[in-house]
């Protein structure tokens, strides 16, 4: 299956983050769609995942519900847009389930929940490893330079840090 890849990187709408790891893409793909486990590793501690619905296919929800340290609760729902086994996951919340639109949010205070974005998650198998690269998407400049401003490299490199503690532990 072919896997729709992003035309042209553009670094003022877009963000990467990349690192190879010594896991393979089999057990990092049980991490993005199991959601017992996603919910061990996808937010950056101090914050939890509290919840997750995952319906693994094109139009299908991709839910998480993050908690600050203080109890404050984050309900996220997108969809997914394509789904290549093993070798990518492309999401977006500017859909709902269904690829119903979102409705636009208003920007609140330094969180999240109002940036929009679509999400790329790649991996590439390597002889030790996979090369894994996430991806987001930003419809305008002013957005991506916020998502990187709330960090983005660090959150991203956290959360991968956290899964790989996850695959270690279960293997």
């Amino acid at each position: 299956m072919n896997s729709p890849a992003l035309a042209t990187l553009d670094l003022a709408l877009d963000l990467v983050f990349e690192r190879v790891v010594d896991v393979s893409p089999e057990q990092l793909w049980r991490g993005w769609t199991d959601p017992q486990m996603l919910k061990t590793w996808f937010t950056p501690a101090p914050w939890s995942t509290v919840d997750c619905e995952i319906d693994l296919r094109p139009g299908g929800i991709f839910r998480t519900v993050m908690r600050s340290p203080e109890g404050e609760e984050f309900d996220s729902s997108g969809c997914y847009l394509h789904i290549d086994k093993h070798r990518k996951l492309v999401w977006t919340n500017a859909l709902l389930p269904g690829f119903r639109a979102a409705a636009v949010k208003p920007k609140t205070s330094d969180d999240c929940s109002d940036l929009i974005f679509t999400g790329i998650v790649s991996l590439e198998a390597l002889a030790n490893g996979t090369r894994y690269t996430a991806t987001a998407v930003h419809g305008d400049p002013e957005s991506c330079q916020r998502h990187a401003a709330m960090g983005f490299h660090e959150g991203w490199g956290k959360a991968l840090d956290q899964l790989l503690e996850s695959i270690h532990r279960a293997a």
